[in-house]
């Protein structure tokens, strides 16, 4: 599994606009075992760890879910909301107790729109992590269902 972390809020987003977007923020918990959300539901929320971990799962056909990446504190859990059709392309559930910032996605969206620069930040942020979480499913893939995994010669 990739040890490459994600790019976190508080690099990603200026102070500016990390207070604007903590400002919609509620706090939540999920006890371990919570299916946050399945691929293929509608993507209507994003959270920020705050503690605790979540395991990214992906359906492979004819297989048991593997886990793609597990996330920690300060990352963010859910990018489809930022993208149409708002759907999920992942799924994900707590592996531990998890205390976190949720964010209404329509919200921030409008947030975004009447703020370009704040949409730029934020889409520049989502952008960043979604290619590393191709990344991270694909090398997963690659390692759990390829002949020689990842690293192997062929």
């Amino acid at each position: 599994m990739t040890t490459v972390t994600t790019p976190r809020m508080v690099q990603a987003l200026s102070a500016e606009h990390r207070e604007r977007l903590m400002s919609l923020a509620r706090e939540v918990t999920f006890p371990a075992g919570t299916r946050l959300f399945n691929e293929g539901g509608r993507a209507d929320r994003f959270w920020i760890i705050r503690s605790g971990t979540i395991a990214l799962d992906m359906r492979v056909p004819g297989y048991r879910a593997p886990v793609i990446e597990r996330l920690g504190f300060d990352e963010l859990v859910g990018w489809s909301w930022l993208f149409p059709p708002h759907v999920w392309q992942l799924g994900a559930e707590t592996v531990s107790p998890v205390c976190a910032h949720e964010f209404e996605a329509a919200a921030v969206r409008r947030m975004c729109g009447r703020d370009p620069a704040f949409g730029r930040d934020v889409g520049q942020w989502v952008g960043k992590i979604l290619a590393h979480r191709l990344q991270a499913a694909r090398t997963r893939l690659l390692d759990l269902y390829a002949p020689y995994g990842s690293g192997g010669n062929r």
